[in-house]
């Protein structure tokens, strides 16, 4: 097989029309340009070119040659714009890994805005519980995590980057409320902790085991619960009347405002913890990583 560099020599002296000017924008002498082309038509043991005074001209196998070297070095210059459009971004790709209520809640309009400023990337999202996304960060599966401040990340080899308070906070809608309402106000908390049907999340969840270290601290103990997987069915459960939901302030502000739940009020309030961005604090960020990583950093995103 010839080299490819007898190849372009030839193509270049095909789209000059002729040698000396091909040897102008190859950097190499007209001698040089000559012995490659004869070497490829040796080679072929056929003419490529027809030399004259004035230039050279294509034979047949020269043009079938040309129409077929042109597709080819077209498809090496899409390919090096694509390795260094993709060197810019960071090998073009980036994977995190999110739980569904922070997907929907928190990380689309960062995602929107990231996506629209890196049209090019690649995102991998993987929905699943923040103990998982610990997880695969720290065994390299994933390069960056949307999670929930929590105790496993203080002993973890993670960096954490936080973006904002929660708030956990317990809902009801208005009719729910009304019905467990049949003490005194000075035992209506109480009552609500007796009566009450609780709806939580799962044990394995990290709000929920958040939320059961607070309720252990303050001595509460609910009697009947519900455990559901996500947030979103907490709220539906909680707005049909089916019990008093804990569940995060920020996303039900407009189900208090509209007045299909109300705030409950028990004991003490539940202190704000953090959400955040983690990422392994000894791998390398990508490009496509530090760009987000930069965004973020410099308050680029738009508030949520």
């Amino acid at each position: 097989m010839n080299s490819l560099n007898l190849y372009h020599i030839f193509y270049t002296v095909a789209q000059c029309g002729n040698i000396s000017a091909a040897a102008r924008k190859l950097y190499i002498s007209q001698p040089a340009v000559s012995k490659s082309v004869s070497r490829l038509e040796e080679s072929f043991s056929s003419p490529l070119l027809v030399r004259s005074s004035r230039g050279v001209t294509l034979t047949e196998n020269g043009r079938l040659l040309y129409k077929q070297l042109e597709t080819a070095f077209q498809a090496i210059r899409q390919g090096e714009e694509m390795i260094s459009r993709n060197d810019l971004l960071g090998a073009g790709s980036l994977s995190m890994g999110v739980s569904a209520t922070l997907c929907k809640y928190v990380l689309l309009p960062y995602l929107q805005d990231y996506i629209a400023e890196n049209p090019y990337v690649k995102i991998s999202l993987s929905c699943q519980s923040t103990h998982e996304t610990i997880t695969a960060l720290e065994n390299g599966a994933l390069e960056l995590g949307l999670v929930g401040e929590s105790e496993r990340l203080e002993g973890s080899r993670l960096n954490f980057l936080p973006i904002r308070e929660i708030h956990d906070i317990f809902v009801c809608s208005p009719d729910y409320l009304s019905k467990l309402h049949t003490r005194p106000k000075e035992d209506f908390q109480q009552e609500i902790l007796t009566q009450g049907t609780f709806l939580l999340l799962n044990k394995d969840n990290v709000t929920r085991q958040y939320i059961d270290r607070h309720m252990l601290l303050q001595g509460i103990s609910v009697e009947h619960k519900i455990e559901v997987s996500t947030m979103d069915l907490l709220i539906d459960f909680a707005r049909i009347g089916l019990g008093i939901a804990c569940v995060i302030g920020e996303f039900v502000r407009d189900e208090l405002q509209k007045g299909s739940l109300m705030e409950c009020s028990i004991r003490e309030p539940i202190p704000p913890r953090r959400i955040g961005f983690a990422y392994p604090r000894s791998a390398r960020p990508s490009a496509a990583m530090s760009a987000f990583l930069a965004r973020l950093a410099s308050g680029s995103f738009p508030e949520i």
